[in-house]
């Protein structure tokens, strides 16, 4: 396995099981150089969305990479949802990131009451190819099943929070069952993740940090992680942890660490029993 390993998704398409997140890097010339830094180190998947406010940024990191250089990913956010908002959302996408489809659109969440008719477009989108491969993000087994009901194309991906805090076992159990695979944003937790002394010991032994410890463990439990930084040194180390393997008992070892605990807060969503934002 390397940087650009692939893994196979439903559709045949071939998705990079390693990438790069872009959430909270600002717009202008810092997501435009950590985009470009990205990939210069051999990183293929650039992930973003739109309501990260930077996919400009983004497309002027991509424009000295040829097109079959890098996976891009973006999303569609809750306020677009629905069908003809969700394609408008989608075109304006596309202009912004300057390119003419994406390798994977996402539904951002499942909004309640939409995204039952946000599915239909996402199917459209992929069936005119401006989307080689669509998915879903922060969707649990209710709404991927909700889906199903009406769906004539699948999700292929789904997009969760996932780290050694909040594993998410049984909702990645249920995806692989399905043939969804699973990619994880906020791989690293929070930063007090980085301290725990499980974490410490394993990287001590391998001559890594806690964090490239916690990215091995993702891949290693084919989990496909995007990690984060404007910073080309953290750039880098993210991607250096191909040359080492966990064991079998230390991957229970930082499984064991699950707290359920979610690092990102969305305390600026309401929610139904489901778990669907209430707009």
């Amino acid at each position: 396995m390397n940087i650009k390993s692939t893994v196979t998704l439903s559709n045949g398409v071939k998705m990079p099981k390693f990438g790069f997140g872009v959430w909270q890097i600002n717009e202008g010339k810092e997501a435009a150089n950590a985009v470009h830094e990205a990939l210069k180190t051999g990183y293929v998947l650039i992930d973003t969305a739109a309501i990260y406010g930077n996919e400009k940024s983004v497309g002027e990191g991509l424009k000295d990479f040829r097109r079959d250089e890098f996976f891009l990913t973006t999303k569609v956010w809750n306020d677009n949802q629905g069908y003809d908002t969700t394609l408008q959302a989608c075109e304006e996408s596309l202009k912004k990131l300057g390119v003419d489809f994406v390798d994977l659109y996402l539904v951002h969440w499942p909004v309640r009451g939409k995204f039952a008719d946000t599915w239909r477009a996402m199917e459209r989108l992929y069936e005119e190819g401006l989307t080689r491969a669509v998915g879903v993000s922060n969707f649990t087994q209710f709404h991927i099943n909700e889906i199903y009901k009406s769906a004539h194309v699948p999700p292929m991906v789904n997009q969760i929070e996932i780290s050694p805090f909040i594993t998410q076992a049984p909702l990645r159990e249920f995806c692989a069952q399905e043939g969804i695979a699973v990619e994880a944003y906020s791989p690293l937790g929070r930063a007090k993740i980085l301290k725990t002394p499980q974490l410490i010991k394993i990287g001590e032994k391998y001559g890594k940090t806690p964090a490239q410890v916690i990215l091995r463990w993702h891949l290693q439990n084919n989990i496909i992680p995007i990690p984060k930084s404007s910073h080309a040194e953290r750039i880098r180390e993210n991607a250096d942890i191909f040359d080492f393997e966990l064991s079998a008992d230390e991957l229970k070892t930082i499984s064991a660490l699950n707290q359920n605990k979610h690092a990102i807060k969305q305390a600026f969503f309401s929610f139904d029993e489901h778990g669907s934002v209430i707009l």
